[in-house]
């Protein structure tokens, strides 16, 4: 099994440190179960395909996806709480008992229901501090997601079935690009967690009905604190901004979906919330600018 492996990694570095892993993993398994075989082989080989498209932490993509994840695990959990409780807005609202309409919930629903909780449940999880946890919840939930909206009846069905998995499989990606040693801390995660509970409080508000005069037609709002935030880290870090929009927009899959599906007929207001990510970096960078300049 080690030379299948070994084939994963690039030439050059199969060629340079090929013997010195096979000899360490021979060792390391002697004796070994077959399932503890395997999981070092599956570590052994997410080793390779990290180094084969550099996503190790001395990388620079590696360090942009770890920069990426904690924002991104935010964004899916406030995609995903968006959708649930506006589900919860509508029972509640609706004049049909609450047994009634539990009891008209198709399959389909029901798992999709359960897909969108397993999302929000391990976001939560991951920025509370048990991140591999939290990590593994929130890919099953938004595969989940991705694999009901291949069948889903939808009032978008076509761009539903193509936007909403595509959005779900880029997120998992930048989850799963995270290197093990790069996972973000505690500061981080409560940046990340404090993003996400103001894109998602303001838009159950006016969902809600609370403030009669705003809407929450055009998706906007979690998209505007996305990019928000990028703007406050750079200008903590005295930044010019570009690794932290690049890392927002790494982010910004689910909560892009759930405003393109709002305004699919009308792509004006969609293609302005597109230039949001690239303004705040140029403002950002502007910023910082006139701060470097000598008074």
């Amino acid at each position: 099994m080690i030379d299948r492996l070994l084939r994963l990694y690039p030439r050059e570095y199969r060629t340079a440190y090929g013997p010195e892993i096979a000899g360490t993993y021979r060792e390391m398994t002697a004796g070994m179960a077959r399932w503890g075989r395997l999981r070092e082989g599956s570590d052994l080989a997410a080793h390779a395909l990290r180094v084969r498209f550099g996503l190790r932490s001395a990388d620079p993509l590696g360090r942009l996806a770890a920069s990426a994840a904690p924002f991104a695990v935010a964004a899916a959990g406030v995609s995903g709480g968006i959708r649930v409780t506006g589900w919860y807005a509508g029972v509640t609202l609706s004049p049909t008992p609450w047994r009634l309409e539990f009891q008209i919930l198709h399959t389909a629903e029901i798992l999709g229901l359960l897909s969108l909780l397993l999302t929000c449940l391990g976001a939560i999880v991951a920025l509370t501090g048990r991140w591999a946890a939290g990590v593994s919840a929130t890919v099953c939930g938004l595969a989940g997601t991705a694999v009901l909206a291949l069948s889903e009846t939808h009032p978008n069905e076509y761009q539903y079935r193509i936007i909403v998995p595509v959005a779900a499989v880029l997120t998992i990606a930048v989850l799963l690009a995270c290197p093990p040693d790069l996972r973000p801390g505690p500061g981080m995660s409560a940046v990340a967690g404090a993003m996400a509970g103001a894109a998602w409080l303001p838009a159950i508000v006016v969902e809600r009905g609370v403030v009669g005069w705003m809407s929450t037609d055009y998706g906007g709002w979690p998209l505007l604190v996305l990019a928000a935030t990028g703007v406050a880290l750079a200008l903590r870090a005295r930044s010019s901004g570009l690794r932290e929009s690049g890392a927002m927009a790494m982010a910004s899959p689910p909560l892009l979906a759930d405003a393109c599906l709002l305004n699919w007929y009308d792509p004006k207001p969609f293609a302005v919330l597109l230039l949001a990510l690239p303004v705040a970096a140029l403002l950002t960078a502007v910023a910082e600018k006139v701060r470097r300049r000598p008074r």
